[in-house]
């Protein structure tokens, strides 16, 4: 086992980590645009890191070359879709309609002077 393979380990293993935790945050959050924004993790860094990963294991060549392109859309591609999901989520009335008890309602419209 070299360096190159414990450093790929690594990354996996870190990346697996990201995807677990943005699984537990989905599971565990209450409103959809908290879901969401805890998926962004998982498509910007998680697979990405998996796909470095696995490139970096495979060593050079093609298969190198497709995994980084294939974790680099991934990266590029993920928020760009969250932000598309919460636009039409907004515009089709998704927001939530309840009012969290923790925000003070008495908060003064403008400041003193």
């Amino acid at each position: 086992m070299g360096v190159g393979h414990g450093f790929a380990v690594a990354l996996l293993v870190c990346g697996s980590a990201v995807l677990l935790l943005s699984v537990l945050a989905l599971v565990v959050l209450p409103t959809p645009y908290s879901r969401l924004h805890a998926l962004a993790p998982a498509s910007s860094l998680g697979i990405p890191l998996i796909c470095l990963a696995l490139a970096l294991d495979a060593g050079g060549g093609r298969e190198a070359v497709k995994l980084l392109f294939i974790g680099g859309l991934a990266a590029l591609s993920g928020p760009v879709l969250a932000i598309v999901i919460g636009r039409t989520m907004a515009r089709e009335g998704e927001i939530p309609t309840e009012i969290p008890t923790d925000i003070p309602t008495d908060v003064p419209k403008e400041p003193p002077t």
